[in-house]
């Protein structure tokens, strides 16, 4: 569904075919990963040195997708975004497991059996450990993911109309060679962040063309994590919709600094920590030359746009709002990281709002493919949050907040949670997510109610229930 097709139903609430939907990733879930005798990803040497949590089991989806997917039918959900991990279909170079691709299209199945739409990433934050921890800094990076979509499609694309290539590119490139935070875990390496970014987004080019070859009514994209530094976030955007707007290669350099320019005044008033960190990436990514493979593959590309809708992740979008002193108060104790957990980002509507606004282009939904809130579990205790958000309030707050987005005009087309269930948070199961709470003392025992104790996915399902039935007032109850 587009833009121009995105009518409103006779209840004046929801446009036709508005999905709601529930979003997890394989290596989160899955499990069955990096140990004897299973595929091994990039996070295989951090597991077997000790430097993260192992994985494990996971979520166990490899082996009872049923479990997950009648969980997300009572959530209220028609649609279901799991990912198609390449280390699994590909465990060495040139050797496909047939068995494995088997295996997906049985839960690709299962999920339109169940009304669930599948949303397919095909890359989420990792690849295979024959390619190494520094995969994307590789000059044919964007060729080989571009071949494994090829693959993935050609098996797979009979069962599939929504993709999403790569998840969050912004957040890969700072978090493996910024941050130190995934593998290979490099630090304050600017130039790595900005390689990795052009080799990332050149590869979705590539691979939204072997997408379209295969499937010409595919809906395919990538999605970010909304930031406000504009080169953290909507240069990638802006780059891959250039076409669209009629912006020539020789004017793309100037184009884009207005848009740096639009983009800041609308999503986030400079304050504080932000006008530095502004700064320093104005220095840092130079517009006119950030991006040259991506930029040469979007204007090479056949296809004068290389994004069908704009997906957007919403959680703390303030750059600043992540670098705290170490020592401040956090659930459960003192956090000495000079960064804020994950269960300490603050919701702000009027942030949701902006960011997801701004993600808009002509003629294209946005689709908001991931937005939760964390709590933090921590041997076996759960913690409240410092700031008294629940989920069941939370999802009121935002779900009202889609609704006022809808009347004011913003062509959106779909909302998945993050997540359905408590999972594998790269490399720790402290951070929590779920509509879903998990006991992880006795394996995996689902829990009816969220990790805090309160009927998440009972509330999903209601607001779902009543806003396709027209019933705004399932927002406040």
């Amino acid at each position: 569904m587009t833009a121009d097709t995105a009518g409103r139903r006779p209840d004046g609430v929801l446009p036709q075919g508005f999905r709601f939907g529930v979003a997890t990733a394989g290596f989160q879930v899955e499990g069955h990963y990096n140990g004897p005798g299973e595929p091994r990803n990039n996070w295989y040497g951090w597991e077997r040195d000790g430097r993260v949590e192992p994985s494990g089991i996971a979520l166990d989806l490899w082996e009872h997708p049923e479990i997950h997917l009648d969980r997300a039918v009572a959530a209220g959900c028609d649609a279901f975004r799991l990912s198609v991990e390449w280390a699994r279909c590909q465990p060495a170079d040139g050797e496909w497991d047939d068995t494995a691709f088997a295996r997906y299209a049985a839960i690709l199945d299962a999920c339109q059996e169940r009304g669930l739409e599948p949303l397919v990433t095909l890359h989420h934050f990792t690849s295979p450990w024959w390619l190494g921890e520094e995969q994307w800094l590789d000059l044919d990076a964007p060729e080989r993911f571009a071949a494994w979509v090829a693959e993935a499609v050609e098996r797979l694309g009979d069962r599939v109309t929504h993709w999403v290539t790569l998840n969050e590119i912004n957040v890969l490139a700072l978090l493996s060679h910024l941050v130190g935070a995934f593998p290979p875990g490099r630090r304050l390496r600017v130039g790595e962040v900005v390689r990795t970014l052009d080799h990332l987004l050149a590869a979705h080019v590539l691979a939204y063309t072997e997408i379209h070859r295969r499937r010409p009514d595919a809906v395919v994209a990538t999605n970010t994590y909304a930031f406000s530094v504009y080169e953290l976030d909507h240069l990638l955007t802006d780059v891959l919709l250039a076409r669209l707007h009629g912006i020539t290669r020789g004017d793309l350099g100037a184009w884009l600094e207005d848009r740096r320019e639009d983009h800041h005044a609308r999503v986030e008033p400079v304050a504080g920590r932000e006008t530095g960190l502004r700064l320093w990436a104005k220095r840092a990514i130079p517009l006119e030359q950030a991006l040259p493979r991506a930029v040469a593959a979007v204007y090479d590309s056949p296809h004068p746009c290389t994004l069908d809708v704009t997906q957007v992740d919403h959680y703390e979008p303030r750059v600043s709002a992540h670098l705290r002193l170490p020592g401040h108060r956090t659930a459960g104790g003192r956090n000495w990281q000079p960064a804020t957990m994950l269960w300490d980002d603050r919701p702000n509507l009027d942030r949701f709002r902006a960011f997801t606004a701004a993600a808009a282009a002509p003629g294209r939904d946005v689709w908001i493919v991931e937005n939760g809130l964390c709590n933090r579990v921590r041997n076996g205790r759960s913690y409240p949050r410092l700031d008294g958000w629940t989920r069941p309030g939370y999802l009121r707050a935002h779900l009202g907040a889609v609704v006022d987005m809808l009347d004011a005009g913003v062509a959106l087309g779909g909302y998945y949670h993050w997540s359905l269930v408590d999972n594998y948070e790269w490399g720790s199961y402290e951070p929590r997510f779920g509509l879903y709470g998990v006991d992880r003392a006795r394996g995996v025992r689902w829990l009816d109610t969220d990790s805090m104790g309160h009927d998440a996915a009972g509330t999903y399902r209601r607001i779902i229930q009543g806003l396709r039935d027209g019933d705004r007032s399932v927002l406040h109850r």
